[in-house]
Parts: C-alpha cells; sequence; structure tokens
C-alpha cells in the first residue's frame, strides 16, 4: 500500500579527476574521497540508481520504481521508456574536459541507448572570475575540423564568465566545459553520453591521457553555434516566487524563492525537487517532512496538493 508522499532518494557519487570537496563542506554529503566530481541525486541510469530512503519501496533504486511501479510516475500502460531524466549535483575543483553530447537519432543509430544528451545547469556557487566554454567560434564545419586537427583551442572555444544564480541551457550539440570554481546543479536527459573534445593534455594517476572522441564530436557538433533563447517568466503564489528557466523538448525546470508559506495544487506526473538553501517543511495530508539543503525528492503521482512553509530555494523539473 503506497502512501501519497514524496520519494526521498540517496545520492550516488562519481569521482572524477577534476572533483573536490564541496559536496561535503556545502551540502553535507558523505563524498568517497576529496576528488568527488558529481553527485547524481536524482537518478534511474543502470549503473547509477539513486537509492529509495523513506517508505513501502525503502531500500529498492528508482530505476526499479520506474519500472515496477508506473503508477507513481503516471505511467501509461505499454510505456516502455526508460526514467526520462538525470538531476546531478557538480563540483568543479579543476576544469572539466571540453565535450559534446548527441542527440536523440544519433544516441541510438550510433550508441544503441534511448536518450542523447540535452542539458542545463543552475550555478550555485562560483569563485571570482570563474568562466565556462559555451560554444565555439568556427563558421564551417571544415574551418571546426581544421581547428581541433590544429589544436587552436583558445581560438576555437568561446568562453563566458559566470557568477551564483545564472542559468544555462546547453542542446545537444553545443560543445561546452564547465571551469574550476563553479558549482552547478545540473537538469539533464537521463543519458551517460559523453564525447570528449579537449582534456587539456592532462593525466590521471596511472600517467595515461584521457581518451578523446574526436570523429564523433566533428559528427554531432553544431556548427556554427547559436545561443539557445531561455525566455525566464516569473511568478507568485502566495509567498513563493516561481522562476521558470526554461520549458522546452524534454525538460521544464524551475528556480522557487520560498519566504512564508504556499499551497500548490499538483497538475504534473510528478515533480522531481533538490533543496539548493534554507529549510522548510512540507504538509502533504497532514503528514510532515522536514526538507533542508541538499536534500532531493521526487513528489509523485497521486498527490493533489502540497503546502510549503520556511525560508528556501528549490530547483524543480519535470519532463
Amino acid at each position: 500500500m503506497y502512501k501519497n508522499e514524496p520519494i526521498f532518494l540517496k545520492p550516488v557519487f562519481q569521482e572524477r579527476i577534476w572533483g573536490g570537496i564541496k559536496l561535503k563542506t556545502e551540502f553535507s554529503y558523505d563524498i568517497p574521497s576529496e576528488k568527488t566530481g558529481e553527485a547524481w541525486v536524482i537518478s534511474a541510469l543502470p549503473h547509477g540508481s539513486s537509492i529509495i530512503k523513506n517508505g513501502a519501496l525503502k531500500g529498492k533504486t528508482l530505476e526499479h520504481a520506474w519500472k515496477e511501479h508506473g503508477k507513481l510516475f503516471n505511467k501509461k500502460p505499454g510505456d516502455e521508456r526508460e526514467y526520462p531524466l538525470l538531476v546531478k549535483i557538480l563540483d568543479a575543483a579543476d576544469d572539466l574536459s571540453v565535450q559534446v553530447h548527441p542527440n536523440d537519432s544519433y544516441a541510438r543509430e550510433v550508441e544503441g541507448v534511448p536518450y542523447g544528451k540535452t542539458e542545463c545547469w543552475y550555478v550555485l556557487s562560483a569563485e571570482e572570475g570563474a568562466e565556462l566554454v559555451l560554444g565555439h567560434h568556427a563558421k564551417t564545419r571544415e574551418e571546426l575540423v581544421q581547428m581541433m586537427d590544429q589544436g587552436e583551442w583558445d581560438k576555437l572555444l568561446r568562453r563566458i564568465k559566470v557568477k551564483a544564480g545564472d542559468f544555462i541551457y546547453v542542446p545537444s550539440g553545443t560543445i561546452h566545459a564547465i571551469g574550476k570554481g563553479i558549482v552547478i546543479l545540473e537538469t539533464q536527459q537521463s543519458s551517460d553520453i559523453t564525447y570528449r573534445v579537449y582534456d587539456y593534455d592532462r593525466r590521471d594517476s596511472m600517467g595515461n591521457k584521457r581518451e578523446l572522441h574526436l570523429d564523433r564530436a566533428r559528427e554531432v557538433t553544431l556548427v556554427p553555434h547559436e545561443d539557445a533563447n531561455s525566455e525566464q517568466t516569473e511568478t507568485q503564489f502566495e509567498d513563493l516566487v516561481e522562476k521558470k528557466l526554461i520549458e522546452e523538448q524534454y525538460f521544464t525546470v524551475y528556480h522557487w524563492n520560498l519566504n512564508g508559506k504556499v499551497t500548490r495544487t499538483m497538475t504534473e506526473d510528478f515533480l522531481q525537487v533538490s533543496v539548493i538553501k534554507g529549510d522548510a517543511t512540507l504538509n502533504i495530508n497532514h503528514q510532515f517532512f522536514q526538507v533542508t539543503k541538499g536534500m532531493n525528492f521526487i513528489l509523485p503521482h497521486g498527490i493533489s496538493t502540497y503546502h510549503l512553509e520556511g525560508n528556501a530555494e528549490f530547483i524543480v523539473s519535470h519532463e
């Protein structure tokens, strides 16, 4: 018997050559090492699925819940899709590799996986002067290939400075890289396909350079680069200010700023929620749940209304 209650999730951690300790110092996560780059906070990928922390499915994975208990997500009969979204928090203690991701059709045809990778970033913190790579300066595919082959990375790559609160939309085919000193929350399609373009000639702990994927990167990169439009709107619901950061084919993402009380009605099949600042009380049918910074949960199908009270910020997403 399932109660209409939030599904709280335990993160899955990924150690990376560029990772650090901010997932511990800023979010109080029990990280595996001082090179922890990613917390997959809402994930149903088979090789890194979040563990459910409460309720009838406690100890099961989100992947299991999606496949075996589809009513929690309002899945329709015959829906054999994989779970569609993945939410991460990334700590870039060093520059990430420059990379690009394929779209759905390329991912299915070439990689044999269901989803390509369109993503978006909400900057949680950034050191002064921090920047990231977003796009390139090549005007034609021939120019792109030539500049890659000749290693003209400073000439090719387009860099922008960022600060806390910035939002960046990264469609598939966009060359990109998160820079040193940035912590982001990433909402993306549920895919782990990355084509590495450039890695600063770094070597791993064994002294080896990491593999590049230039042939496939050349095939999937959009030329010329065009910044995606991301028209944001704000709406006030009682003491909650909701900013719609992006609404597009794969996901809709919001920033919620709560200072007081709000009652909301569920209209989505399910909601993904990450608490990025402060704390609040979530009330569903007179069940009370304390939610604090670093907690991640899903509001499943079947919840009609919910109440929040406190001072907190959230990143919220759905298909």
